[in-house]
């Protein structure tokens, strides 16, 4: 069968599984207000008052968000198994099959353990795809691209939103149950064309030689950078480090779990996993499950959803600069500045409900404790603005880098099983916080907004003193960064992070501007550079 290489093709289909997360969160925060999905999940009874359905209680309801986080963490970390086994792209087309599963079963839902049992199937999928996704993107883009292809991961995350929540909008006018099972039907559409589209897709090069398939591996770098020209230099130079790489990994035993937590794996682990765990604990994923609580707080009425669906827009937007210009900015410099803006809107939040908002009572007719504070007049307004001005900030920062950068810190020996541990960790804290957020909500309010500015006050400085530059460097070169033999380096570290920089040069390599002295030395080069 004909394969197509074009790696823009390769990434837009590919990504179609970072869609699937953004379906699942629009899916939960756009319809949780709506009477339809409350009286059918009728747990509270009917509001004696007004005789409106009340759906379940915060915890509950925290508990159906944390369904799906749930089975992603168990997802991810099978992921790494299903890859090394079957290949990339055949463990990403498993995850749309279990998505198809999934949603069937959400969609039929009749009480409230059925549609947890959906989620966290639907969970499962994400899970995988979530992992394996940009693992399968780094294998194939080329290292000056290769932020911009992984990001597309986020930006595939924000359109999925997107489109989930006014479809979730449109339906919201259609009576009863209709109004919520129709877009969890349509859900699974995403799910048909990945598993489809990736049939015409090539596999991992870097897979395939880990599996001694070499003309294979070979015939996919040529197709996809060499544009076909068996004779281009950069092919050369990656078959040959890939080739080291494998070599010198075949020499070691078989890779497990506890490979990752060895002296000269641990400090690139942490780095990994805490990449997703601050990419939760900025609190933007709960933003997105919860948003229709915070705007009820601002009195925005009993439509939430069109004011709600603000933020999705402006999420999809700007990521669109991290995708143009990720690679020129670096890993480092986008990360920081986005932790100190998040640290400052976040902070602004806090202080606006502490000082202008009073404490709901029963005469507000709010169906849910976690909706504990009512704000008003210009404060709310400017409560929105920061909330919008926040979305803004994460989206081109840790929204995309959350899932480029892991992906590039490890050897090809552990990388399926390293990213799949990262990823996991972003799916237990999601988990974690989308339980947590509706009771901290109730219990202690505002001060949710303070723990959360303190999490990215502390990510900054942990970015900057740890988190090295990754930007246009090959994968092997990558790795040998971490190798503490070299002048300058710390014992089980590697080059300091500060120390580390954005160097743009492999940009000519790509181009094939490079001069006769330079191919020579990529064609006998043994090491790859720092």
């Amino acid at each position: 069968m004909k394969q197509f290489g074009n790696i823009y093709l390769i990434a837009a289909t590919s990504v179609i599984g970072g869609a699937l997360f953004g379906f699942d969160i629009s899916s939960m925060s756009a319809i949780i207000a709506t009477q339809p999905y409350k009286c059918q999940f009728n747990q509270q009874g009917n509001d004696p008052l007004n005789g409106e359905c009340r759906g379940p209680d915060s915890v509950v309801q925290g508990g159906i968000t944390a369904a799906m986080p749930g089975g992603s963490w168990l997802g991810a970390l099978i992921s790494g198994f299903l890859s090394d086994i079957f290949g990339r792209k055949t463990s990403i087309q498993i995850g749309a099959l279990i998505w198809i599963v999934g949603s069937v079963i959400i969609c039929a839902s009749q009480n409230i353990p059925m549609l947890i049992v959906g989620r966290i199937i639907n969970g499962l999928s994400v899970g995988i795809c979530s992992a394996q996704v940009p693992v399968y993107i780094s294998e194939l883009s080329p290292p000056s691209k290769r932020g911009r292809f992984i990001g597309m991961q986020q930006w595939a995350i924000t359109w999925g939103i997107a489109i989930m929540f006014f479809l979730c909008y449109g339906s919201s006018f259609i009576e009863g149950e209709t109004a919520f099972r129709l877009p969890w039907g349509l859900q699974m559409i995403p799910a048909v064309l990945l598993f489809c589209g990736l049939i015409v897709l090539p596999e991992s090069p870097r897979w395939l030689a880990k599996h001694d398939r070499w003309e294979q591996a070979k015939a996919v770098l040529v197709l996809v950078h060499g544009k076909g020209d068996p004779d281009s230099q950069l092919v050369a130079r990656e078959m040959a480090e890939i080739k080291e790489v494998v070599d010198f990994e075949r020499a070691n035993a078989d890779v497990s779990y506890f490979e990752l937590l060895k002296p000269g794996m641990i400090n690139r682990t942490h780095i990994g996993i805490f990449t997703q765990i601050w990419s939760q604990l900025t609190g933007m994923n709960v933003m997105m499950y919860y948003i229709s609580y915070i705007f009820t707080m601002t009195g925005s009425g009993d439509d939430v959803l069109l004011p709600s669906g603000i933020q999705f827009i402006i999420n999809v937007v700007m990521t669109v600069p991290a995708l143009i210009w990720l690679d020129r900015w670096g890993r480092r410099p986008t990360m920081l500045i986005g932790a100190f803006f998040m640290t400052l809107w976040l902070s602004i939040n806090a202080g606006l409900f502490a000082v202008y908002s009073r404490p709901a009572t029963p005469e507000d007719h709010f169906d849910t404790a976690a909706i504990s504070m009512v704000i008003g007049g210009a404060p709310a307004k400017a409560v929105i603005a920061s909330t919008y001005l926040f979305v803004a900030s994460y989206a081109p920062t840790w929204g995309p880098v959350s899932w480029t950068y892991p992906a590039e810190l490890y050897p090809l020996r552990v990388r399926g099983k390293a990213v799949a541990l990262a990823t996991s960790a972003n799916w237990a804290f999601n988990f974690a916080l989308a339980y947590f957020v509706p009771p901290s909500f109730e219990t202690i309010s505002w001060k949710t907004y303070v723990l959360f500015a303190v999490f990215c006050f502390t990510m900054f400085w942990h970015t900057f003193f740890m988190f090295p530059e990754t930007s246009n460097k090959t994968l092997e070169e990558i790795a040998a960064t971490f190798e503490d033999n070299g002048p300058g380096s710390f014992k089980y570290i590697g080059v300091p992070a500060w120390k580390t920089k954005n160097d743009r040069s492999i940009i000519r390599l790509e181009r094939n501007l490079v001069s006769s002295e330079e191919k020579i030395g990529i064609e006998h080069s043994n090491h790859p550079k720092v």
